[in-house]
């Protein structure tokens, strides 16, 4: 036996008022949108006819504040409303294919109820276009029940809706809230949008965006679209870059940022369909990479989400995105051949967004990798300058890496680029495809032990008890240990950690803190682990502390020294103590005073 489902169309309606919407004020964007809607229908009975639409804001109606929005579109009747307004979720506009294609905005049929937010009953009276129709009074409660009547009186053709104010949302119906909202959602509407407050009538949507005007000099362009940015937004734009796309219908601008937005950032912009606001939080119009930008656009062609707050993820705002995204390409490409310098201001505001576009395109990577700055550890300079100066490329991958051997490279005539940011180890190892003369090498802090000093053999028998000692101290924590000539000079030790050892460093560190079944687990990745490969000190017999330690013969203070050049050696290269090595140095701390009390016990009083 088949049953049909059972509808709380009281629930029903709160769900789709209350909680489709992410705003209250919401209604006012869809009271407009109806009204284009109804404007556009009846413009293909009469293409010579001219639509707009009023918002009166009544001194009172009995205790309520109250709202009426008149259009005179295309109106309804008896049939249309028994079909249309009372019916969720059906609509006039998704099933003619042509009108949808020309102009409509609303598809869902859900948008009237947005009212029921801040009005417990919506009062319609309409009149059809069509024919010679009555004047017909709808009114729908939240509860789901509505009520019909054919008045006596006739209107002019169209729509008016009348919205009593329900407790807690006065502040909707207020003069400069509806003037605000209005303003916000239909300011690119082609039709007049009129408002009384009892005050007087103002139109709100009397300006049209900088992409549909003409302008006599760039100049003049130039400054209207930054002047628009500024207001929309309250920001002094660094540039702008007119978009359009036929994919998606889609006209607009892009602002560029004056500042280095953060990575972690939502990329929203403002976004209108069929020139009524989508919503200024739209995410996935445009790449990734474009985060250096902030639009405002509008798309006649794209399909928007039933709560009309976003567009529907489908091949055609891929596509759009696409097209979008080479436009952008095209103007920075353009800004390298006709303006270096405004380009080198842009680099230096957003010089990660267009490494990104330059990691995975090839025309732009040409043109751009020489103006990229790179950090290195002789200061900040791009390819171009560094190639000046040194033959071969030198980079380090890891940040931690870069930080040890920064001073070490340095005392060596060395320039190492720090390559652990995002983008910079795969825009140098393409290097060569711009400039194949230059060599490129990476590099670690064991790379650069290959050009330490040996000992003579004299020297070498002078520090066999030390290498002996510390071999002997360090071997718990399974670090070689290895003593040679280097610079800079006060750098005592140089801490060195290959790729095995430095992971079985983190899963020790990492198991200190974690719970036996995760231990168990991190004791079987250990196990699959090279056995042999452990860490290295290098000892620096420049070094004057080190030299001097070399030659003491005490071998308690001996192994206190050596305890505390082991943890100083692992801090100066930014890697983390863990347990064994903290009570390592709180025991060498411990006995160095300790030695010092016996050793000066008689000055003690």
């Amino acid at each position: 036996m088949e049953y049909r489902f059972q509808v709380n169309l009281g629930g029903i309606i709160d769900l789709l008022s209350n909680h489709t919407y992410s705003s209250p004020q919401v209604f006012i964007r869809e009271l407009l949108q109806n009204g284009v809607d109804a404007i556009v229908a009846r413009s293909y009975l009469d293409p010579e006819y001219r639509g707009e639409m009023h918002i009166e804001l009544p001194a009172q109606f009995g205790e309520h504040p109250a709202l009426v929005f008149r259009d005179n579109g295309i109106g309804l009747t008896e049939e249309e409303i028994h079909l249309f307004l009372a019916t969720i979720g059906q609509t006039s506009k998704r099933d003619n294919d042509l009108l949808q294609r020309n102009g409509f905005i609303g598809q869902f049929g859900v948008g009237l109820l947005s009212c029921f937010v801040v009005s417990d009953e919506v009062l319609v009276n309409t009149r059809s276009a069509k024919g010679d129709a009555k004047t017909i009074e709808w009114c729908g409660r939240a509860d789901g029940t509505y009520s019909l009547a054919v008045l006596d009186r006739q209107m002019e053709p169209g729509t008016e809706v009348r919205l009593l104010c329900k407790k807690s949302a006065e502040d909707y119906f207020l003069s400069e809230t509806v003037t605000r909202l209005a303003s916000h959602y239909g300011s690119l509407l082609p039709f007049p949008i009129n408002l009384s407050d009892g005050e007087g009538t103002t139109v709100i949507n009397e300006a049209r965006p900088p992409w549909l005007e003409q302008f006599a000099d760039a100049e003049l362009e130039r400054e209207h679209y930054l002047e628009y940015g500024r207001a929309t937004f309250a920001i002094e734009f660094f540039d702008y870059i007119p978009l359009r796309s036929s994919i998606g219908d889609v006209a607009g601008v892009a602002f560029v940022l004056p500042f280095s937005p953060s990575l972690a950032n939502r990329k929203t912009h403002r976004v209108y369909l069929k020139n009524m606001l989508l919503s200024e939080q739209t995410e996935g119009l445009l790449p990734d990479w474009a985060f250096f930008v902030k639009c405002v656009v509008n798309a006649n062609d794209l399909r928007p989400t039933a709560s009309r707050e976003s567009f529907y993820e489908d091949a055609k705002l891929a596509a759009t995105r696409i097209a979008l995204g080479q436009q952008l390409r095209h103007y920075l490409i353009d800004l390298a051949r006709e303006s270096p310098h405004r380009l080198r201001q842009l680099i230096q505001l957003h010089y990660l967004s267009i490494k990104a576009l330059a990691v995975d395109d090839e025309e732009f990577f040409r043109i751009f990798i020489k103006w990229l700055p790179f950090e290195t550890n002789m200061g900040t300079m791009t390819l171009t300058e560094y190639i000046k100066d040194h033959d071969v490329i030198y980079y380090v991958q890891n940040l931690d890496q870069f930080r040890q051997t920064a001073r070490i490279a340095a005392s060596q005539s060395l320039c190492v680029i720090n390559a652990a940011y995002t983008y910079d180890a795969r825009l140098i190892e393409r290097v060569n495809d711009v400039f194949p003369e230059v060599s490129i090498e990476a590099i670690d802090s064991n790379s650069l032990t290959h050009s330490f000093e040996y000992l003579t053999l004299d020297e070498q028998d002078e520090v066999a008890q030390f290498i002996a000692v510390a071999n002997q101290v360090l071997l718990p924590f399974k670090c070689a240990v290895e003593i040679r000539t280097f610079a800079p000079a006060e750098l005592p030790a140089l801490y060195i950690a290959g790729g095995d050892a430095q992971f079985k460093r983190s899963i020790e560190t990492t198991k200190e803190v974690t719970d036996t079944f995760w231990s168990a687990v991190l004791n079987d990745v250990e196990s699959g682990l090279d056995p042999d490969s452990g860490a290295q000190l290098c000892f620096n017999y420049r070094n004057s502390v080190v030299y001097k330690i070399t030659k003491i013969k005490d071998e308690t203070l001996l192994r206190l020294s050596l305890q505390m050049l082991y943890v100083q050696a692992i801090l100066l290269s930014h890697r983390p103590l863990n347990a064994r090595e903290m009570a390592l140095l709180n025991e060498g701390l411990l006995g160095f005073i300790e030695w010092g009390v016996d050793a000066f016990e008689g000055w003690i009083q």
